[in-house]
């Protein structure tokens, strides 16, 4: 019967000891992946707060600046009036033309004054 004891004592111990290793090595394993899990959390949070930083910095540095100019933008020439003769051509071109009709001025002669007048 002592036999028999020791035999179901060690049985049992069998069993309480690995029912122990197992559940010691569950806890660890558990742990370990608890720990393993929140630092990869830690690690993916800080890798997104980098991304945010560096997209916001490409963001920037695409964005041109446009300063103002101390100056005010060149506005368009005035032209120079065109075709526009003065009181005085005028009334030279009418003399001259009343000269050529009147036979005074030959047709040489009017065109060359006439030129002159004109400026060109």
């Amino acid at each position: 019967m002592l036999a028999r004891r020791m035999v179901a004592r060690r049985v049992v111990g069998r069993t309480v000891v690995r029912t122990a290793v197992v559940g010691g090595v569950a806890y660890g394993v558990g742990h370990h992946m608890a720990t393993k899990s929140a630092q990869q959390q830690q690690m993916d949070a800080q890798q997104d707060a980098q991304i945010a930083d560096l997209q916001q910095q490409q963001q920037n540095m695409q964005q041109p600046v446009y300063q103002q100019a101390a100056y005010p933008p060149p506005q368009a020439a005035v032209p120079a009036p065109s075709g526009g003769m003065t009181d005085e051509a005028i009334a030279q071109l009418k003399k001259l033309g009343e000269l050529h009709e009147a036979g005074t001025l030959t047709d040489t002669e009017f065109e060359t004054a006439k030129q002159k007048i004109l400026g060109s």
